[in-house]
């Protein structure tokens, strides 16, 4: 038994890749699905631009992005906890990458509601599988691991948030859109065969009662858990004010500002596709800066999470001036910055606090809480920007926001609440 506060040496990233397999095959699943990701978000957020010419229209995909996984985060919490995790990320890839073929039906402004449509059942399977792939992080890692490897796939996440962004955004406004819908379905395929040769042990206990009424009452045991736990239950709020303050409303705005203020390619698709860049490439250092300085001690982590809000708040500011595309790319990167170091970190505090048995519905209850506050945002955005508000308006208006969560935040941590949680150690699987 290891107590959460003790100190404990944590291994490097290129020991991490040698040493472990199974995290090995975990992560490069992870980068091949990821790059076909975010070629299909430019895409369809482009398409949906070009055959409707709304904002309105284009922050209606993002709420409708994130409104799916929010509705069967209840199911996927506890699905999470009672089922195999492996096999659950493997079966969501399979499905998303069915599901993502289908885009290639879009064609004219009537086929729009299809968009939608698609968009929301591949977003649903998402709420299965993040909760399942972020709680088998710890099945297959050391404690002296979890650090590096929780850095590294966000890492990873940002990094390819960049490249396949880039890729995304070129390959859409040189050849179409169409293509790119494509190469996201085949990066589905190649993940989960990557996937099937991990090796995995599933360290949860197995459960006699599989009933629905069963599954209620762990959904709720779980949201009790919260209850009983309050400073878990206040760093899950991150995400969802990181997603209501900061990513649902930059998510929309950028859409616009590349289509209306400084377009390249077919429909801005290729400044879209570098705004991306810049926000990964934020995304992907901020976390490891963060980590560097924090080294997974708890208060030094709390206290990144603060910085981070402000540089998501310096980025706004700067990118709502508008006065030339390379300023709002630094707007973009230090929004990143602060995006990541929230979002990465407060999931590192997770992760080593929560038990395995609550783990699923814990991150399935705070990927809920981010996704509606995200739907939320983005919807919000979308109808104020065709208004009189306009885009530098909006990104001021928000970063005042965001000065509310960096104070209350800064305020819990002086008062330093939090839960004296006790960790076990758990047997590593054989590499």
């Amino acid at each position: 038994m290891a107590v959460v506060n003790g100190k404990s040496k944590s291994v490097g990233y290129r020991q991490l890749i040698r040493q472990n397999r199974s995290f090995r095959y975990l992560w490069s699943g992870q980068i091949i699905s990821l790059l076909g990701d975010w070629f299909n978000l430019i895409a369809s957020a482009t398409l949906i631009a070009n055959l409707t010419q709304s904002g309105a229209a284009v922050g209606g995909l993002f709420v409708v992005r994130m409104l799916a996984p929010f509705l069967v985060s209840p199911i996927a919490g506890v699905v999470a906890d009672r089922y195999n995790r492996k096999y659950i990320v493997m079966t969501t890839d399979i499905l998303r990458g069915l599901i993502v073929l289908c885009f290639v039906l879009v064609r004219e402004p009537e086929h729009v509601w299809l968009i939608y449509v698609l968009t929301a059942i591949q977003s649903a399977l998402q709420g299965f599988f993040f909760p399942a792939w972020n709680s088998i992080l710890p099945d297959i890692t050391t404690t002296e691991e979890l650090g590096a490897a929780n850095a590294l796939s966000s890492a990873t996440w940002s990094v390819m948030l960049a490249f396949g962004a880039a890729m995304g955004g070129i390959v859409s406004g040189l050849i179409g859109v169409y293509p790119a819908f494509i190469i996201d379905g085949l990066t589905f395929f190649v993940s989960v065969t990557i996937l099937w040769r991990m090796p995995y042990q599933s360290l949860l206990s197995e459960s006699t009662d599989k009933s629905v009424i069963a599954g209620f009452r762990q959904y709720f045991d779980g949201l009790q858990y919260l209850r009983k736990h309050i400073d878990i239950f206040v760093i899950t709020l991150h995400k969802g004010i990181n997603g209501l303050l900061i990513v649902g409303v930059f998510q929309v705005v950028q859409v616009t500002i590349a289509e209306q203020y400084f377009p390249i390619g077919d429909g801005g698709s290729i400044s879209l596709g570098f705004i991306y860049v810049a926000t990964g490439i934020g995304t992907g250092i901020g976390p490891i800066l963060g980590r560097m300085w924090a080294r997974d001690r708890h208060r030094h982590l709390r206290i990144a999470i603060a910085i981070g809000y402000v540089f998501s708040l310096v980025g706004f500011l700067i990118t709502s001036t508008l006065i030339s595309f390379p300023i709002v790319l630094i707007g973009a990167f230090l929004r990143g910055v602060g995006g990541g170091v929230v979002w990465v970190l407060g999931t590192q505090l997770l992760l080593q606090l929560l038990p395995n048995d609550v783990r699923g519905r814990v991150f399935s209850t705070e990927f809920a809480m981010n996704s509606l506050a995200t739907a939320i945002g983005s919807g919000s955005v979308g109808f104020l920007i065709d208004t009189s508000l306009g885009v530098p308006g909006i990104l001021i208006l928000c970063a005042g926001l965001t000065v509310i969560p960096t104070v209350l935040w800064g305020m819990w941590i002086a008062m330093e609440k939090r839960d004296h949680l006790v960790i076990h150690d758990k047997p590593k699987i054989a590499p």
